[in-house]
């Protein structure tokens, strides 16, 4: 994804030091795509990630985890290496497919507007207004046009590139759009989760979310939520 204008991004302001931006976009790079891709279908990448996971040092991972509580982080870390000790295997796949894909009614859909439209639809108003504030700042949108924008693994991989690339926009950026709905969606994922990879991953992303929030001292206006 490219700023349209190809501008080199603007140096970190004194509320976003290049250290605190870079945690930023650490979380979600690395969180990002555990939600988007689908471990049945991601190949030698989703084996990778498991396997990264399953051979974690959770102690020394959680006391450099950003954001978080170091025993909050070691937690979740646990469920996570827990989870993937098998790999991708059938029991992982299920799991992701019955919480944010389909094809029966998803226990936890991965879409802010499912959340905040009233008609709990996809390509609600939420999404509407994330592709306009995009669009006005100049910025493409990831991933395949046929998924909302609004996808948690798609926010916060946009998150990422924010950080990296356009770190004025972050606080509004959260504030807005990705902090508004992504905590309520976290707490039902990881209350539904009935593996232990995706009640850590939720529980550790939720966590994080929270803690940028309050190292950034924004506060975020929530909506009503439909669901």
């Amino acid at each position: 994804m490219n700023d349209l204008n190809g501008a080199t991004c603007e140096a970190a302001t004194e509320h976003a030091p290049v250290h605190a931006l870079e945690q930023v976009a650490f979380l979600g790079e690395t969180l990002g795509p555990l939600f988007l891709n689908d471990p049945g279908r991601g190949g030698k990448a989703a084996c990778a990630a498991l396997a990264s996971f399953a051979s974690l040092d959770v102690r020394a991972a959680a006391a450099e985890w950003p954001f978080v509580d170091e025993g909050e982080a070691r937690a979740a870390l646990e469920l996570m290496c827990v989870g993937a000790a098998a790999g991708v295997d059938d029991d992982l796949v299920w799991e992701y497919r019955r919480l944010f894909v389909g094809p029966a009614k998803k226990a936890a859909p991965p879409w802010g507007s499912v959340y905040t439209d009233r008609e709990c639809v996809v390509f609600g108003a939420s999404t509407l207004e994330l592709r306009a504030w995009m669009r006005a700042h100049g910025i493409e949108r990831l991933g395949d046009k046929a998924e909302p924008e609004d996808h948690i693994g798609l926010m916060l991989l946009l998150m990422t590139w924010i950080a990296d690339n356009r770190p004025e926009l972050l606080d509004e950026y959260l504030r807005e759009h990705l902090l508004t709905w992504a905590g309520h969606f976290l707490s039902l994922a990881e209350r539904e989760a009935a593996h232990p990879f995706y009640e850590g991953l939720a529980r550790l992303t939720c966590a994080s979310l929270e803690g940028v929030r309050e190292a950034r001292g924004l506060e975020v206006a929530y909506p009503r939520f439909y669901r």
